[in-house]
């Protein structure tokens, strides 16, 4: 016969609480009946878990395997009638998230770490997108959350914060030893742009129409081409700001102010049928933007 979910959450409370009487009052039921789930969970393994000292159970070595095990065993199916539930009440297996390249992806990871808490068994999908091709992932519902730059039309959205661009350059490139940089300098230079990632390729992550451009897909390896000297580029303060600090890079000083501030905002998909899953996402992920402007 094989030993079942009761008699191993008997036996673990057993443990737990020290003696057949306490595990009785936690489980509700009289001692006699603890007494013979025991009992027969002892005749149904070949190693005896318990061994009766005085009015005390002890574990024996193959019982403190198996207790690690039962517990184990325990949370797991705590894990799957609290998915079930879920799902029960159309909580989604799976939300999807369309982040730009400008987001600070650190804050992100701050709002689905307390989603996570909450709901473990909910899968996270990040699609790492730049300029339209957030857009798309809304418009051909790849995403059901967006955090964006911009908000295509028809959408409803919730800001998040302010991103900014700062003209950054390696600090040994000869842009750095400028005391003022103007726009003619700049376009002497090459300049290193983040391509847009939608399938039309429409815009780029750069205002500026320097002659020679270097076009990569990520502000990170944009940052390796600045270290490197291999030209300037506009970048997030967040990104840059590791290096602005260790020297490696150096921010322009741009004649008449070189800083642009972008907005970001949060789009929800479908704001009128978003389920719980996708709800409970996007508070905590406003919370966790919210709580950055706090400290």
């Amino acid at each position: 016969m094989k030993t079942t979910l009761e008699q191993w959450q008997t036996f673990k409370t057993v443990i737990d609480e020290g003696s057949f009487a306490k595990a009785a009052e936690v489980l509700n039921k009289s001692q006699s009946s603890v007494s013979y789930i025991i009992a027969r969970l002892q005749e149904q393994l070949p190693v005896p878990p318990l061994v009766q000292k005085g009015r005390k159970a002890e574990l024996t070595e193959a019982g403190k395997l198996l207790y690690r095990h039962a517990s184990d065993l325990l949370a797991q199916a705590e894990q799957l009638e609290e998915t079930a539930g879920h799902l029960a009440k159309g909580w989604e297996a799976e939300v999807s998230i369309a982040a730009d390249a400008l987001v600070p992806i650190n804050r992100v990871f701050c709002g689905l770490q307390a989603f996570s808490s909450f709901c473990p068994n909910t899968r996270i999908r990040i699609i790492e997108t730049t300029l339209s091709g957030t857009d798309e992932a809304l418009l051909t519902k790849q995403a059901d959350i967006a955090l964006s730059g911009r908000v295509p039309p028809g959408f409803l959205a919730k800001p998040l914060t302010d991103v900014t661009m700062l003209p950054v350059a390696g600090a040994q490139h000869p842009l750095a030893k400028l005391d003022i940089v103007r726009e003619q300098d700049l376009k002497q230079h090459r300049q290193i742009v983040v391509r847009d990632s939608g399938t039309k390729r429409s815009q780029d992550a750069g205002w500026l129409e320097a002659e020679q451009r270097w076009t990569v897909s990520w502000f990170s390896t944009s940052i390796e081409a600045l270290k490197s000297g291999l030209g300037f580029a506009f970048v997030p303060h967040h990104r840059a700001q590791p290096y602005l600090e260790n020297g490696e890079l150096c921010a322009l000083p741009l004649e008449g102010g070189g800083t642009r501030r972008i907005p970001l905002y949060l789009i929800v998909a479908a704001q009128s049928y978003a389920g719980p899953a996708v709800k409970a996402v996007a508070e905590r992920l406003l919370a966790a933007f919210n709580a950055e402007h706090k400290v």
